[in-house]
C-alpha cells in the first residue's frame, strides 16, 4: 500500500512541476500528440512505461521510495 501511496504522490508531482513550470507549452503538446497515428501514440506509451519501470527499478535498487519489508 505504501508503494502505491508514494508512486501516485510521485506522478502527482511530476504531473504538477509540468503545469508549473510550462502551461503555455501544455495546448502545443496536446496538439503534437493529437497528430500522431495510433500507433506512434501507443509506442510513445509504452517507452515511457518502460522507461519509468526501469526508473522505478534503478531508484528502488539505490535506496529510494517505500522499503521493501
Amino acid at each position: 500500500m505504501a508503494l502505491i501511496l508514494w508512486l501516485i504522490g510521485a506522478a502527482c508531482v511530476i504531473e504538477g512541476l509540468v503545469l508549473a513550470l510550462a502551461p503555455s507549452r501544455i495546448p502545443q503538446l496536446l496538439a503534437l500528440i493529437a497528430a500522431m497515428t495510433v500507433s506512434q501514440r501507443r509506442t510513445a506509451g509504452l517507452a515511457a512505461l518502460a522507461a519509468g519501470v526501469a526508473l522505478l527499478w534503478l531508484a528502488r535498487s539505490l535506496g529510494f521510495g517505500p522499503s521493501s519489508g
